[in-house]
């Protein structure tokens, strides 16, 4: 390098330096500046205007361009590896080949060089400047200071109360300059508290003040300097006074001056004496204004209260006086702004509750005028429609020092002031009770919506041109001010409520799109700039709840004549229209992708909650993003595989960056119906699930959030798509199981030591076992071998942790019929016990008490038995103190230990059950089925909420049988076409039933024996029953044609249902087999009867294929909607954790509440669904949530939500508690709720 290069160089590099010196002087270790230097451009706005980074870049680029260019070349015309997976990996392919060049290693060497030069050079030079520093300082006050001798004397001198008075007498008017002069040089040597605590003070500070007004700016700036030594090194009872005498100072300069804009017709020249004097002595004050928030709350409130007000009295000086010239006046406020462009200083002082409450109270009693300047600078900006080209200046004159500024410039330094103080104002509910504003220009007072609507058209009328970021805006644009006071509105919930979420504002906002959508030109500048824009403001407006209901129900926009709707149909309509390109009023033929992806986001955020989903479902927005991101697909393989070996154009290969980022937020955004139960049954049938799922997982293994407006993670979504069959064969072709399960090899069996010479090595996840990993099953939970035991380097924590996953595992009663046919748990599990005593040869068998022993005494009890909270006892996982830690009996062989079986109590017969049965019993004569079912329901309230526990289950059964013939025969009733099949069916003896029906008909005979239902020859009938079950179900379901349902011919797991009713009706398989065919019609069946639907032909073929049962996406779907209307801390509990109230509920109702409720509460639930509706399934849902409300937030907090929902029985749920609750949610959602569940043969149409 030149010298002059170097010099160049170093001075770009000190540029950058100041500009940062502020946070790294206050960074508490080198550690931390080092990180604040590393992550400048995260946090810098001004990162790309300095001059040193602008070098750098062009460095770079004449480096590494052609390298690049190579890069990007053989990426994209074929010649090296196909990139398939978006932008994001051609990004880090280019990045990764650009780092591996010659050039790139060649171009370090020399940068690391050259910069090594520099920063000596500018070290050097630093230690010799401050040393000539020091000495100069030393040489000027050492003639000047009274006590030479003083250790301070290189900086404060001692004085006496003699010399201060001589001095204020020197400092007088009619002193000659020099003796002035030489008087302020020694009040700089001196400690400020003794000159502020002097008896002469008054006098002294009289003579300084006289001497700022003075044109001579020696004088001035030593005066300056001694208020600056003032503020650095006094308390603030001292730089209090020091304040309000500059304050004073410059209010007085002011009055004298009367300055005014009309007299700087070339412009304000800040060099000119009394101009750069008031800018020194404004600097110094509006220092200390953002100094002093540090330090006030220290000290009492009045000294605080007079800095402020005196700040106040000063900025409002001509507002009070001079009202009707008021827009010609150059005022203090002018000076401020051009020094504290965005306010800092308010800001500070509106963060701390201890000076915002002063600061309001203040502008509330006194200095109200301050506001409405500020509401009255943003309104001149609307009015006056100024010419946009002046409004970069202030951010050229970063560029560069200037000297000379217009007035249109000072304005609007002025107008940004304002509006960074109105829009700190705005957040705060005393800050809003200042409104309504009077302003001279407006005949009705400026309320706080009449200021929202004002800021949205200014940023109308200035539109800023976007990036590619569509959160980007220069933050002295008109736009960007506007738009930061939008988004910090946005994000408080009470602000947003009373400035955003008001018709006058949405119909502002959306004006131009209902415009563009009546084929009208939208009264836009830049509709290209502007419309992403209001579509970010929509979308952040609609990530609140009240946000989100304004839009969905309030329909008061007006679209056409007489013709009003909400705010989501417009923004729906206007997003498909987008996604047609049927939009050419917007100034080109193709609509900017940036916009169409805008207004989609806005749309995304309505369609990932429940709510949202039922009304933009029937616009088929789904379907419409599908079609998009195929065509998008479609054209970005023809670019990256041109046919005919002809290599693409250059457009071509500019466009394609952009292609594959319109494709990612495609893909994104038909992600995100995944968020809810039936926006996962919508997306799955677009046929790109497979596809989103695997951009899920690329984000989510690159730790990116779900969007700018999502707290929490992708574990809803995942959770989401795994409580289906589709979703979990999606995850697992994504990569996403396989990451999971190579995660917890490595977080069970490496540790946290990155450098052992020895790893575990887990079993490859290809070839799988049935639909459970070998890595898990046989290397965690099957560990019945010494060489597995050897395997394992953390033995013990290992396979504890594998018999908890395998205890969570069995808590789903199908998952556990899965693993005994494939594996034979149980066995493996008593062998073990069985090999776990201390002597072998021991007759009594006794079992070691260890860890795993514990877990596996727990397991086996858990398989073994069947029941609720009153009809099994689990024994506890921890031992207790005492001399018996675990006094629960060990087994290895079944039956379990009777001590882990509960007798319930033999319940009693009331009056109003006798009642019932009478009911049931009597004929029926001219009532009509209608008549009878609502007479039924009603008596069914009356005894159920009589406060008596419950009915026996024999009136129980007769109630499900009558309720299901009387239903079978109303027309309105049956929804589906009864299936043709009687008893004597010839071909039942030659069904075969699966293992996993067989074992589940064990465990059906098992409960039934134990609740004493059950006697003869109960096998047979179950048999005979499963039979014929399987055989009218088998004649109703669909040919499959789906890989999915090919595997899944038949329903997957156990017929909960089936066996419920066999146990209801005591084991007689005729009333049950007739019970089942007749409740085969009815609504209710395809809830409350999962293997009912499976496949079948009483839905739509494509909706049969999907594998996802009714009860997922219809009841689970209302669940998690009514949910967060009912019971919003729960809701909150869910989201907080990843888990979703959707696949607790299947898990519930899949297996009939089975080792959840007791039978009793079972019983309820089937009779209350069929008799009151299948909507009281979702309300039962809810009573549960509600029930466990405490346990699941305390859960939460322990992060073992998902492990208690799985695990805990519900103790102490009883319906006859919970039926008025239920009755209440019938009332306000079965319009909804039953109309829906009424289309569940057609859900998308």
């Amino acid at each position: 390098m030149s010298a002059e290069d170097e010099e160049q160089l170093e001075a770009q590099l000190k540029q950058l330096l100041r500009s940062v010196s502020e946070r790294l002087s206050n960074a508490p270790s080198p550690q931390s500046a080092e990180e604040i230097l590393l992550h400048l451009e995260e946090t810098d706005r001004n990162f790309h205007n300095y001059e040193f980074v602008k070098y750098l870049r062009h460095y770079v680029e004449n480096s590494l361009g052609s390298v690049v260019d190579e890069e990007i070349r053989k990426l994209t015309s074929g010649d090296g590896q196909p990139v398939n997976s978006g932008h994001d990996t051609l990004i880090h392919s280019v990045i990764s080949g650009s780092r591996a060049s010659e050039e790139y290693q060649k171009m370090m060497q020399t940068l690391k060089a050259t910069m090594m030069t520099v920063a000596e050079s500018l070290i050097s030079r630093f230690e010799e400047d401050h040393l000539k520093k020091e000495e100069m300082q030393h040489s000027l006050y050492a003639d000047e200071c009274l006590d030479s001798d003083s250790s301070f004397n290189q900086s404060y001198a001692f004085i006496r109360q003699e010399q201060l008075q001589a001095l204020a007498e020197k400092l007088d008017a009619s002193q000659p300059k020099e003796v002035r002069k030489k008087a302020l040089q020694a009040l700089c040597c001196a400690p400020p508290s003794d000159v502020l605590c002097c008896e002469n003070w008054t006098h002294l500070r009289q003579n300084l003040c006289a001497m700022l007004i003075e044109p001579n700016t020696d004088l001035s700036d030593n005066i300056l300097q001694f208020f600056a030594k003032s503020f650095s090194s006094s308390p603030l009872n001292v730089t209090r006074e020091i304040y309000t005498t500059l304050a004073k100072s410059v209010e007085s300069i002011f009055l004298s001056l009367q300055l005014s804009l009309t007299s700087f017709s070339t412009g304000l020249d800040i060099n000119r004496p009394e101009i750069s004097s008031l800018l020194k002595q404004m600097r110094l004050m509006n220092d200390f204004q953002k100094e002093v928030t540090a330090f006030w709350i220290r000290h009492p409130e009045k000294f605080m209260e007079e800095i402020i007000e005196s700040t106040f009295s000063l900025l409002c000086l001509h507002w009070e006086s001079r009202s009707h010239v008021q827009e010609k006046v150059l005022q203090p406020i002018y000076f401020l702004a051009l020094l504290d462009v965005e306010a800092a200083w308010f800001k500070k002082w509106m963060h701390g509750s201890y000076s915002r409450t002063v600061v309001l109270r203040l502008l509330q009693s006194k200095y109200k005028s301050l506001i409405e300047a500020a509401v009255q600078q943003s309104i001149l900006l609307l009015e006056t429609d100024q010419d946009s080209t002046h409004l970069q200046s202030e951010k050229q004159h970063r560029a560069g020092q200037r000297s000379i500024y217009t007035a249109k410039e000072l304005q609007y330094a002025l107008v940004v002031h304002s509006l960074s103080i109105l829009g700190k104002l705005l957040l705060y509910t005393n800050g809003r009770k200042l409104f309504p504003i009077r302003v001279p220009t407006r005949k009705d007072p400026v309320s706080l919506t009449d200021l929202v609507v004002v800021l949205i058209t200014i940023m109308y009328q200035y539109p800023e041109p976007l990036c590619s970021d569509i959160s980007f805006t220069d933050s002295l644009s008109p736009s960007g001010l506007v738009m930061s006071a939008l988004w910090i509105m946005s994000e408080r919930t009470k602000c947003a409520d009373e400035c955003l979420h008001q018709l006058a504002v949405i119909e502002t906002l959306l004006a131009p799109v209902i415009a563009l959508l009546r084929d009208k030109q939208a009264t836009l500048k830049s509709p290209e700039s502007t419309l992403p824009l209001i579509a970010d403001v929509l979308a952040r407006m609609v990530n609140t709840d009240r946000g989100l209901a304004l839009f969905l129900y309030e329909r008061n926009l007006l679209v056409a004549q007489a013709e009003r709707t909400s705010a989501a149909h417009v923004v729906v309509q206007f997003t498909l229209k987008l996604l047609d390109d049927e939009l050419s009023l917007l100034g080109q033929a193709d609509t900017p992708r940036v916009l169409c992806g805008a207004f989609i986001f806005v749309c995304r955020q309505m369609y990932n909650t429940c709510e949202g989903l039922q009304v933009l479902r029937p616009y088929g927005l789904h379907k419409a993003a599908s079609a998009a991101w195929r065509k998008t697909s479609l054209l970005s393989e023809r670019v990256l595989t041109p046919g005919n070996g002809n290599n693409p154009g250059m457009s071509s290969t500019q466009e394609m960056p952009h292609m594959l980022m319109w494709e990612e937020t495609l893909l994104d955004s038909l992600l995100n119906f995944a968020a809810t139960p039936k926006g996962l049954l919508l997306l799955q049938q677009t046929g790109a699930l497979q596809e989103c799922v695997s951009h899920m997982f690329s984000r989510f293994s690159k730790k990116m959030q779900v969007s700018r407006c999502e707290k929490f993670g992708y574990g809803v979504m995942v959770t989401q798509v795994a409580a289906t069959g589709a979703g979990m064969t999606a995850l697992h072709r994504s990569g996403f199981v396989r990451v999971l399960v190579l995660e917890l090899w490595s977080a069970l069996e490496c540790g946290s030591e990155d450098g052992r010479v020895v790893r575990p090595k887990s079993t490859p996840l290809d070839p799988i076992d049935g639909s459970c990993f070998k890595d898990v099953i046989d290397r965690l939970i099957s560990v019945n071998s010494a060489a597995k035991i050897h395997s394992l380097f953390h033995y013990e924590q290992s396979h504890i942790f594998g018999l908890r996953l395998l205890s969570v595992l069995c808590s789903s009663l199908d998952s556990f019929l899965l693993l005994e046919s494939q594996y034979n748990i149980c066995s493996m599990l008593l062998q073990s016990q069985r090999e776990n005593v201390a002597d072998q040869d021991a007759s009594d068998g006794s079992c070691i008490i260890d860890n795993l022993s514990v877990e596996r005494n727990h397991v086996l009890v858990r398989v073994a038995l069947v029941g609720g909270p009153c009809e099994r006892r689990l024994p506890p996982r921890a031992l207790q103190e005492g001399d018996d830690p675990y006094p629960w009996p060990m087994f290895s062989s079944y039956p379990p230990p009777s001590c882990y079986i509960l007798h319930p109590p033999n319940p009693q017969h009331y009056p109003l059950e006798l009642e019932m049965s009478a009911f049931l019993t009597s004929p029926q004569t001219t009532r009509t089925e209608e008549n009878w079912i609502e007479m039924c329901g009603r008596l069914y309230r009356r005894v159920m909420t009589s406060g008596h526990n419950a009915m026996s289950g024999t009136v129980l059964a007769d109630l499900v049988e009558k309720v299901v013939v009387h239903l079978s025969k109303s027309s309105a009733e049956c929804v589906f076409p009864p299936p043709q099949h009687k008893e004597q069916e010839t071909s039942v003896e030659d069904v075969v039933l699966s293992p996993v029906e067989n074992l589940g008909m064990n465990i059906c005979l098992r409960y039934g024996h134990f609740l004493q239902l059950l006697q003869g020859d109960a096998a047979s009938s179950l048999t005979l029953l499963m039979k014929h079950v399987k055989i009218f179900l088998s004649r109703q379901r669909v040919q499959p044609s789906s890989e999915l349902l090919v595997q899944l011919e038949e329903y997957p797991g156990h017929d909960w249902l089936a066996s419920t009713v066999f146990l209801l009706m005591a084991g007689n398989w005729r009333r049950c087999l007739s019970v089942l065919v007749k409740l085969s019609s009815l609504l209710s069946s395809a809830l409350i009867w999962p293997a009912r639907t499976h496949a079948s032909v009483v839905v739509t073929v494509q909706l049969a294929e999907s594998g996802i049962p009714p009860v997922y996406w219809s009841t689970a779907h209302y669940v998690e909607m009514l949910l967060k209307a009912e019971l919003p801390l729960v809701h909150s509990a869910f989201r907080m954790s990843g888990f979703t109230p959707s696949q607790m509920c299947l898990h519930w109702l899949t297996q009939c509440f089975w080792n959840f409720l007791d039978w009793p509460e079972i019983c309820h639930y089937v009779c209350t669904c069929v008799l009151l509706g299948p909507d009281y399934q979702v309300y039962t849902c809810l009573s549960l949530f509600k029930h466990l409300q405490p346990d699941l937030l305390e859960r939460t907090q322990s992060c073992e939500l998902q492990v208690f929902l799985k695990e805990e029985p519900i103790k102490g749920f009883k319906f006859c508690d919970y039926l008025e609750f239920m009755e209440v949610l019938e009332r306000r959602y079965r319009n909804i709720v039953l109309t829906d569940m009424k289309t569940i043969g057609h859900p998308t149409e």
